[in-house]
């Protein structure tokens, strides 16, 4: 397990440095950070002036290094725009997004894995056909137009819950709602293959032959094998909410690392982009390395491979 676990680290760690190396280079390669920066009406004084307090001068792998030098040591820089170190920012705007995160990623995991058990108990049935509609509807509709008909039926129609901001939990149900709805389908898929194929398996057959109850058998026989591939999947699902909610954020107004992300790049706020970019990736990454190490729990076989 040790030698294992080592494996993923250093696999880890390297894509670590080439995500610091892409976040680096986007900003970069959409154009002149100082022109960007200074604005359409400036001078080529001005230009050369950002130029030169902010190190875009220098080259680009001097640049990098410092970049990175600085990042090691917990500082992201200063936004340009707002004046004030990056980490302060960031430490304000990122538990709305984790707890969005947090809160999209149960109502995925609630909603898909019971109805892919479901259908892989009743194959061709109404629950079935049902769990495929929902799939074939996650994946059709966009979600910020699932987000527009929730804030209609339960915000404007109902008046059961609040359209905007996050001062409660309340606010973060119908985001959490649009956001995981998306996610949903994939996993149900997921886990109805994978019970359909652990259900037929000799060791669930054993099981049975033992006259256990049927769902003792579909719960800690069956789903413990089939829930392996969707510990993966949800990490990665994860990650995608946590660095793609910018839509969901900005319908709702919540004040999130994709609400922050969509102003600063209005701003051309490099160090801010730079940081979120960084920090969003190397969450991404962590996650799969905790899914991966979960899995070698879960199943020995993939550690001793």
């Amino acid at each position: 397990m040790l030698s294992y676990v080592v494996k993923r680290l250093l696999v880890t760690l390297a894509v670590v440095a080439v995500i610091s190396v892409v976040a680096f280079s986007l900003v970069h390669l959409a154009g002149d950070p100082a022109v960007a920066m200074a604005g359409e009406n400036a001078s080529q004084q001005d230009v050369d002036s950002i130029r030169k307090v902010y190190g875009f001068d220098r080259p680009l792998t001097e640049q990098y290094v410092t970049w990175v030098g600085r990042v090691l040591h917990g500082d992201f820089g200063r936004s340009y725009y707002l004046r004030t170190p990056v980490q302060p920012v960031l430490a304000e705007y990122a538990p709305v997004t984790v707890r969005l995160g947090l809160m999209a990623l149960a109502f995925t995991l609630l909603l898909s894995i019971p109805l892919g058990v479901l259908a892989a108990l009743r194959p061709n049935t109404l629950i079935d056909r049902i769990s495929l509609w929902l799939a074939v509807a996650g994946q059709a509709l966009p979600s910020f137009v699932f987000a527009m008909l929730l804030i209609f039926v339960f915000a404007v129609t109902l008046r059961w819950l609040p359209v905007s901001g996050g001062s409660t939990w309340l606010h973060f149900v119908l985001p959490a709602v649009a956001l995981g709805y998306n996610a949903a389908p994939a996993i149900m898929r997921l886990t109805r293959s994978g019970m359909i194929e652990t259900l037929q398996s000799d060791h669930v057959r054993t099981a049975r032959a033992y006259g256990l109850s049927r769902w003792r058998v579909v719960l800690r026989h069956a789903l413990r094998h089939a829930i392996i591939p969707v510990v993966s999947l949800a990490a990665v699902q994860l990650g995608y909410m946590l660095g793609g909610s910018i839509v969901i954020e900005t319908v709702f107004s919540l004040k999130g690392l994709g609400y922050l992300a969509w102003q600063s790049i209005q701003r051309s706020d490099i160090e801010v982009v730079q940081a979120i970019l960084l920090v969003v990736a190397v969450v991404y990454a962590l996650l799969t390395l905790l899914a991966d190490l979960l899995n070698a729990v879960l199943d020995p076989r993939i550690r001793i491979s």
